[in-house]
């Protein structure tokens, strides 16, 4: 119905079904068993494997964040095995 203004009533308007129709769903097959299915994405497949990781050691956090403080963390020992790491990773 269209209204302009208190003087301009219009008489009743035809009402109009929706213009586009919605397509029903397919018949369910039955002849076969429904199976659920469910995906993770990434990052909870990630949250999940945090779960398996064992418990912080907070004793050597602890003395490493000491070491490092006090300058005694990085040795040329160290540098080397983590250079060799590296060197197997690369190749």
């Amino acid at each position: 119905m269209q209204i302009h203004g208190p003087s301009h009533i219009h008489g009743a308007q035809p009402l109009h079904g929706p213009h586009t129709r919605v397509a029903r769903p397919a018949a369910a097959d039955t002849s076969s068993p429904v199976q659920d299915e469910l995906q993770l994405s990434d990052a909870a497949q990630t949250l999940d494997k945090v779960h398996d990781l064992p418990d912080v050691r907070w004793d050597r956090v602890a003395k490493i964040k000491a070491e490092i403080a006090n300058g005694t963390y990085e040795t040329e020992e160290k540098l080397q095995i983590a250079v060799e790491r590296l060197l197997d990773e690369i190749e």
